[in-house]
């Protein structure tokens, strides 16, 4: 992408470095070996975030996993700097957080080893509203939010556009919510756009219209069963490779027995049924390699 969506995943992505000391790469080269390399290791130890990361794999994974005889063990984290520092030190398999930008990023500012395994879902941004059921019943001059951090600000007002609430500006600079507000041109209908931090935007439907919520705070506000998504952030090939959260392992394991286990395992139908039964657009199958050619577990 052209704009820094390609980096943006959460505020996290903010966190401070953790801190390391100089013997750490023999440590580090040493565990790798032993955690990854064993054909008699049929353990598959993979780092995630809460939700939907390790609930897609603690619900429907593992037991397509135990089918063909392996073990998932999964270690759930609140942040994500430490599940490619455990990945990198060996003490993990492979982790499941992350977009391929962030990924690259990883590599190139700390000189790490990852590499895109496999891509696993996308969590698309919602328009939600307690007040309306259709885009066709929104007023002129109606209130809406949308998080305030510069990325999701961005991608948030682009999903207003694409629902045909804004005009495209023609500019693939970050846009802001003063490029609408009292822009008549652009925002014919004179809606009021306010940014609000992203984990607090779902606690805004009260208050506002409409509100635009990134796909894991919707869930977590439980609103695909409460205030089902009015609409759902539509992705083209470039932006799908951009949105997916992929399967990510050490570069060196790429054709290891336990990836190509996982990426069957990932992969799979019941994967794709359980994804789309349990988070009903909140969250959608992305089973595509790093160029966005699609994967299957056959």
């Amino acid at each position: 992408m052209k704009r820094n969506v390609i980096r943006t995943v959460t505020a996290a992505l903010l966190a401070a470095s953790l801190a390391g000391c100089g013997s750490s790469t023999a440590a580090a080269s040493s565990s790798s070996s032993s955690a990854s390399s064993s054909s008699s290791d049929k353990v598959i130890r993979v780092g995630a975030s809460t939700t939907p990361h390790a609930e897609i794999l603690n619900n429907v994974v593992k037991d397509v996993l135990a089918e063909e005889g392996w073990d998932l063990e999964v270690t759930e984290f609140t942040d994500y700097v430490t599940p490619n520092t455990a990945l990198e030190e060996g003490s993990l398999d492979a982790n499941y957080f992350q977009t391929l930008g962030y990924m690259e990023g990883q590599n190139e500012d700390k000189g790490m080893h990852l590499a895109a395994a496999v891509g696993m879902h996308i969590e698309p941004m919602g328009i939600y509203s307690s007040k309306i059921t259709s885009l066709d019943d929104l007023q002129d001059g109606a209130e809406i939010s949308l998080p305030n951090d510069t990325e999701n600000t961005d991608r948030g007002l682009r999903v207003l556009i694409q629902a045909g609430l804004l005009k495209d500006p023609g500019t693939d600079g970050n846009l802001s919510e003063t490029d609408f507000n009292g822009n008549s041109e652009l925002n014919p209908h004179n809606y009021k756009i306010t940014p609000v931090e992203a984990a607090q935007v779902s606690r805004t439907l009260d208050d506002v219209d409409i509100a635009v919520v990134n796909g894991n705070y919707a869930l977590e506000a439980d609103l695909p069963s409460t205030y089902p998504a009015i609409y759902v952030e539509q992705f083209d090939a470039e932006t799908t490779i951009v949105r997916t959260n992929f399967i990510v392992v050490e570069e060196d394991q790429l054709d290891s027995e336990k990836t190509k286990a996982l990426v069957k395992a990932v992969t799979s139908d019941k994967v794709k049924q359980y994804i789309e039964d349990t988070y009903k657009g909140a969250v959608i199958p992305s089973f595509i390699d790093e160029k966005g050619n699609p994967v299957t577990s056959d």
